[in-house]
């Protein structure tokens, strides 16, 4: 059952580390051609965009819950003064 467990983890290594030279030389090919295309910096500006704005609802979001988690907060300890 070891042994087994070894090989597995000796076998996920070398995919992994095989995967990761596969990709290191795709983005190196990628960037010896030119980089991204028009269509490509357009996609990706607008995730960027939609990824900033996924981040200030969080961000928002963040600050409603710690408002009502003082709201909360302060209600119980005026319950337990009474």
């Amino acid at each position: 059952m070891r042994t087994l467990l070894i090989g597995a983890v000796i076998f996920g290594s070398l995919v992994l580390a095989l995967s990761a030279v596969a990709g290191t030389i795709f983005i190196v090919i990628r960037i010896l051609r030119g980089g991204l295309s028009r269509e490509e910096r357009e996609i990706l500006s607008e995730e960027t965009r939609m990824i900033q704005d996924i981040y200030q609802g969080l961000s928002k979001m963040e600050r409603r819950l710690d408002t009502l988690e003082t709201i909360l907060l302060d209600r119980e300890r005026k319950e337990r003064e009474e």
